[in-house]
């Protein structure tokens, strides 16, 4: 068995944990970076309404995320388990599956969502102000999906045989390229918001060739061949299966844009819609390092829990919890200290700056649990459960925030507040469920470590 992966099992778990964690959440900091300033160079070089362009085709994108995020964190969990118990083939066959599993999903949706584009945006609230920003944009973000599924999907697998700085490279470059590219197309070239998706897609494909060439250069620990590339549906189950929570995600999360774009579209307008594609960018850069922590988890906890050392699963979660609760408590105390500092960035406009604090801090009131949510539902998904990781990938959003936007704004007469008073409910009864389903995961964990130990 290759070091990289071996040392799962035998390393320090703060000195494992950090070298796992540390570069993907900084690789994931500058992908929320990435997001911020696209939005920052619209806002500026486009106009205030293209943000609430980007709202709307975020959902999509976060669908397209949320295929690769299936195929990859269900491989991931399948090859870190099978490199623990040193079915190395199996790895790699279960690599080689991912593989041709991304691709056909990939260019499936890419031709969907260009088939049915105008239909599909509207469905997400699209005005007809909103419409045309939003299409220019996720056209060519579409055309190019494929780059970013792959290189999305890629990098869980790379994680899962340990090596996190080779995933935070692949993202360091496809973000860094972003923010090189986008005044370049924006401004230079005066493409407007079809400039800054090609920005993006152009940097997705240099990420694209990067993995290509680490995969085949002999340094990684998978040997992905020609015959492990063909489809066996047992194993495409198993990572469909792991990884339909992380999809499942990403699907509430379009459901959830759905409802929320089109109640802001009925109780604020084009204006309350911009705001809410400002904040949920910032809110995004905040949770993505929580989310590359939790992700440097998966590979540690999987791999000790298939090699059957629980203690050392148990460890990591808590070291885990700890350190993401730090990020967001930080990302919390920031923003509800600046907010309008935070706003100004995107647009000069003081009514919708003044609109925008407020609501900022009323969004980000209890998000110094967003660590507990995501270190929860990343531990199911890590040791190969799919139900609950399931239910804890759906639970803030589809199951508790969806129902209380359409109910809050109309309870009162609440209207528009009802829609922003939602957030913080949601997310301090997800920690209380999450809490609780956590506690009896390492309550189980500490008695097969016992179990162990006789």
């Amino acid at each position: 068995m290759n070091f990289k992966s071996s040392r799962l099992g035998e390393q320090n778990i703060k000195t494992l944990l950090y070298k796992l964690s540390f570069p993907a959440a900084i690789a994931m900091m500058v992908n929320g970076l990435y997001n911020v300033v696209d939005a920052i160079f619209i806002g500026r070089g486009v106009g205030p309404l293209a943000i609430g362009g980007l709202a709307i085709a975020f959902p999509i994108q976060m669908l397209i995320m949320g295929f690769a995020l299936m195929v990859g964190i269900g491989g991931a969990s399948a090859v870190s388990r099978n490199l623990g118990a040193r079915e190395v083939e199996k790895a790699d066959k279960f690599a080689g599956n991912a593989f041709t599993s991304i691709f056909i999903l990939s260019i499936s949706f890419a031709i969907f969502g260009l088939i049915f584009v105008r239909p599909l945006l509207i469905i997400f609230g699209a005005t007809e102000t909103l419409l045309p920003y939003a299409r220019n944009y996720i056209q060519v973000i579409l055309a190019g999906s494929v780059f970013f599924s792959f290189a999305m999907m890629s990098n869980n697998l790379i994680r899962a045989e340990g090596n996190a700085r080779v995933a935070m490279i692949s993202m360091l470059v496809g973000a860094g390229m972003n923010i090189l590219l986008d005044p370049v197309f924006i401004f230079i070239f005066d493409m407007g918001i079809r400039g800054a998706a090609l920005a993006t897609v152009i940097s997705q494909f240099l990420s694209f060739l990067y993995i290509m060439y680490y995969m085949y250069s002999g340094r990684s620990s998978l040997k992905i061949k020609l015959h492990h590339l063909k489809p066996e549906w047992e194993i495409i189950r198993e990572i469909f299966s792991v990884g339909f929570s992380a999809l499942a995600r990403s699907s509430t999360t379009s459901i959830f844009s759905i409802v929320v774009n089109n109640s802001l579209r009925i109780y604020g307008g084009d204006v309350a819609i911009t705001i809410f594609g400002i904040i949920n960018r910032v809110i995004a850069f905040i949770f993505f390092p929580i989310l590359g922590v939790a992700q440097g988890m998966q590979p540690i906890a999987g791999f000790n829990y298939g090699a059957g050392k629980y203690n050392r699963v148990k460890q990591v979660v808590k070291l885990s919890l700890f350190i993401s609760t730090i990020i967001a408590v930080t990302g919390w105390i920031i923003g509800e200290a600046i907010p309008h500092v935070i706003i100004r960035a995107f647009i000069d406009e003081v009514s919708m700056i003044k609109e925008g604090a407020l609501v900022f801090r009323i969004m980000i009131a209890m998000i110094p649990f967003l660590g507990l949510q995501f270190v929860g539902s990343i531990l199911f998904q890590a040791l190969g459960k799919a139900v609950p990781a399931l239910i804890l990938s759906s639970l803030r959003q589809f199951i508790i925030l969806t129902p209380l936007i359409l109910l809050l704004p109309r309870l009162f007469n609440l209207n528009l507040f009802g829609v922003w008073l939602s957030f913080p409910i949601a997310d301090i009864l997800a920690a209380a469920i999450t809490a609780y389903m956590l506690k009896k995961e390492m309550d189980k964990i500490s008695l097969e470590h016992e179990n162990e130990l006789i």
